[in-house]
C-alpha cells in the first residue's frame, strides 16, 4: 500500500484509527472536525487561488520557491503533522525538488502559528522506519486494541472503539 499523509498522521495519533482507515473502514464522513478541516483548506485555496498539488498519492497544500506549506486548523497533533510534512518533503526529494517544510496553524482566535521543518538525514532515516512500521501495522489481520485517551472523545471512530 502506498502510504499517504493521512495514514502517517494516524500512525502518531492512533494505531487503531490507522488500521481501520487503511483497511477501508472510514467513519470520518460524519465528523464535524473533519468537515471543518476541509472547509479551512477550501478557504485557503480560494485566498491563494491555487488548488492543492497532487504528487503520487499525497496532496500538498502549497509550494513556494522555498517551502512546502501545510495548513492546519489547530496544533492539537503537532507530532503527527510534522511527520506528514516530512513525508511530503521526502516525496518531493524523490522527484528532485528540495524544499523546507512550513506548517501554518490557524487557531480559532485567528492567530497563525508557524513551524519550519527540514528533511535532514536523521529525519529521513526515522521516516523510512516509520513507513515500514505503518506497512506492518496495516497488514495485521485485525486492528490493534483501542487505548482510551481524552482525544478519543472527539474522534470519528469513538463509537467503533468504545461503544
Amino acid at each position: 500500500m502506498s502510504i499517504n499523509g493521512t495514514l502517517i498522521s494516524y500512525y502518531f495519533i492512533c494505531k487503531t484509527k490507522l488500521w481501520l482507515h487503511a483497511n477501508r473502514l472510514n467513519l470520518e464522513d460524519n465528523s464535524e472536525d473533519v468537515r471543518i478541516g476541509k472547509v479551512l483548506h477550501e478557504i485557503q485555496e480560494q485566498k491563494t487561488k491555487k488548488a492543492e498539488i497532487k504528487i503520487d498519492n499525497v496532496k500538498i497544500d502549497k509550494i513556494t520557491k522555498e517551502y512546502l506549506v501545510e495548513f492546519k486548523k489547530s496544533d492539537s497533533d503537532p507530532e503527527a503533522v510534522k511527520w506528514q510534512v516530512l513525508l511530503y518533503l521526502y516525496k518531493l526529494k524523490q522527484k528532485g525538488i528540495d524544499r523546507k517544510g512550513k506548517i501554518d496553524y490557524h487557531e480559532k482566535n485567528h492567530n497563525t502559528k508557524t513551524e519550519i521543518l527540514e528533511l535532514d538525514e536523521q529525519n529521513e532515516k526515522e521516516l523510512l522506519r516509520v513507513l515500514e512500521a505503518i506497512e506492518s501495522l496495516i497488514n495485521l489481520p485485525k486492528p490493534p486494541a483501542s487505548k482510551f485517551e481524552n482525544k478519543c472523545k472527539k474522534c470519528a471512530y469513538y463509537e467503533y472503539c468504545f461503544i
